[in-house]
């Protein structure tokens, strides 16, 4: 079995990449100054973002194979899994690395609403691809980081850091939000291939089998991860995935209901619901009546 490394500080971290610790919760490498990655399997206890400015070898994340491209930004969040491949001798030729403890934001602002920053858990294809102005606004923030690293620390040192960190992850919010756009055209292919298999899933007897539709199960259908394909439905339509689907999910039962020979436990079973009252509250939940206040509306 492959071995995996655990990287759970950010003092083991800059070890291996041959630098010295500034600070024990977050580090910022000019990685043209640093040694290679060796070609092994890393846990990251750690959050990571990767600033690539050159076409480099190919790593190995979670289950995907990507080769980085000039300009393309990467985050890893706590948990997640990266491999060096073994033909690669090095990755990081230039560039630069970003980590951080998640103890560096507990208490504050930013570590109450990290889990908003959704983009540290897209899958590796779906990176950032930056243009050079954004670059070096990317670049600034880190230059600011890197500043206080440098610093003396002192009472400001923490909320300064802290604050650019932030600064710079809503710039990386900003920067997704333009490549949803730039890439609109793609996007509506993936909202027409989920508007199909939506079709497809209720005509077909897997409600009955598995059970009524979750969002990963379609995201894993278009080969996008869970939050990635969340933030581009929402995007898209205005409503999130899960919305989607649940309007979907009215819609099929109130064509359901129309038929007066199928009881409202038949429709709730044939939807993929284990209770009949589970579905009584969720379609009065969303469309303001019951299934049966909605049959006698329409006689």
């Amino acid at each position: 079995m492959e071995e995996i490394v655990k990287l759970d500080s950010v003092t083991e971290y800059n070890n291996m990449r041959g630098v010295s610790t500034l600070h024990p919760l977050i580090t910022i490498i000019d990685l043209s100054k640093a040694k290679p990655m060796p070609a092994k399997t890393f846990n990251f206890g750690l959050y990571a973002v990767y600033l690539k400015e050159l076409k480099c070898g190919e790593l190995k994340y979670g289950r995907a194979q990507y080769d980085y491209q000039e300009g393309t930004l990467v985050f890893i969040a706590p948990g997640q899994v990266l491999g060096v491949q073994p033909k690669v001798t090095t990755f990081e030729a230039k560039g630069w690395a970003l980590l951080f403890h998640p103890d560096l934001i507990k208490g504050n602002s930013l570590g109450r609403h990290i889990h908003e920053y959704s983009f540290f858990s897209y899958d590796v294809n779906e990176a950032l691809h930056v243009s050079e102005q954004e670059r070096e606004v990317v670049l600034e923030c880190f230059r600011k980081i890197a500043f206080e690293l440098n610093h003396s620390i002192d009472k400001h040192s923490k909320k300064l850091i802290v604050s650019n960190l932030e600064l710079f992850l809503n710039y990386c919010v900003r920067f997704y939000d333009r490549q949803f756009i730039t890439r609109d055209h793609a996007n509506a292919g993936v909202i027409e291939s989920f508007e199909s298999l939506l079709n497809e899933y209720f005509r077909s007897d897997k409600p009955q089998e598995t059970g009524i539709p979750t969002v990963a199960y379609f995201a894993a259908q278009l080969h996008l991860s869970s939050n990635y394909f969340g933030d581009l439905v929402k995007k898209e339509t205005g409503k999130t995935a899960q919305e989607y689907i649940h309007a979907k999910l009215v819609d099929v039962a109130k064509e359901k209901i129309f038929n007066p020979t199928k009881s409202v436990s038949e429709v709730a079973y044939e939807l993929g619901f284990k209770y009949p009252q589970h579905f009584t509250r969720f379609f009065k939940q969303q469309f303001g009546s019951t299934p049966n206040e909605y049959r006698g509306s329409l006689n």
